[in-house]
């Protein structure tokens, strides 16, 4: 998330610090900066000589476009800095259970890049050698195939469009339902998670009480509102304000 607050933070860090940013769809706050905010971070991380690495597990996530969600990570690129991106495959190709991803090194010479795969091959070979080929083979065979591709990039515009739906769903129970509270939020968000704003307290009570389940930080997934069940939230999220009891 960011503010003066943040980009502040990120002056005040020592020189050539290690900075991990998402690319887009935040995890957890379900907030991306803006185009301008982008361009102030890459100011700061550029002048304080910093490292960025990006998170980038939820790529079309925030707007079902792929070339929009890379926009930092292209920022970046075009800025000339040397970054890394973590990309994860299990969620935007439903590979929970053949976790996949990859490892992107942005260098500015092919030397340098040569020399960090060299000192990545050490560390993988050291943590497990030789990993499960059955994910790589399912994310490669999507990317590679034309047809396969397509097909891919029409289930993650479904799957942001679902995501959009159920945020509505949630936004326009909360309303109907005269829930306490401002919950323009719900809609401002996007990605997977949103930020409820609910207290430790409340939420204990809506998983106690209403078996909502969520964290207690507040954070909540949006794929578990449908239709058929944001009313039912939309109440037990009033019942929690109006009556849990704060420590």
């Amino acid at each position: 998330v960011v503010s003066t607050q943040s980009t502040g933070d990120l002056a005040q860090a020592s020189d050539g610090s290690v900075v991990i940013l998402h690319a887009c769809a935040h995890n957890p706050t379900g907030i991306d900066p803006t185009k301008e905010q982008w361009l102030k971070i890459a100011e700061v991380c550029k002048r304080k000589n910093h490292f960025p690495i990006f998170d980038l597990a939820y790529l079309g996530y925030a707007s079902g476009d792929f070339d929009k969600d890379a926009y930092s990570i292209r920022l970046f690129a075009d800025q000339g800095f040397e970054f890394m991106v973590c990309q994860s495959y299990a969620k935007i190709m439903g590979l929970y259970c053949e976790r996949i991803g990859c490892l992107i090194f942005a260098g500015q010479t092919a030397e340098i890049a040569h020399k960090c795969l060299s000192q990545m091959k050490i560390i993988v070979r050291s943590i497990y050698s030789n990993p499960p080929a059955h994910g790589a083979r399912i994310a490669s065979m999507c990317l590679n195939n034309r047809d396969m591709r397509a097909e891919w990039e029409d289930c993650v515009k479904e799957m942001h469009a679902r995501i959009r739906r159920s945020r509505s769903c949630l936004h326009t129970a909360l309303k109907t339902c005269n829930v306490p509270g401002s919950w323009d939020h719900i809609l401002s968000q996007n990605g997977m998670f949103s930020y409820t704003g609910l207290t430790k307290a409340q939420c204990e009570h809506l998983i106690e009480t209403h078996h909502v389940y969520l964290l207690k930080s507040g954070r909540i997934s949006m794929c578990g509102v449908t239709p058929e069940n944001a009313k039912y939230v939309a109440n037990a999220m009033k019942d929690a304000i109006l009556n849990a009891k704060e420590n």
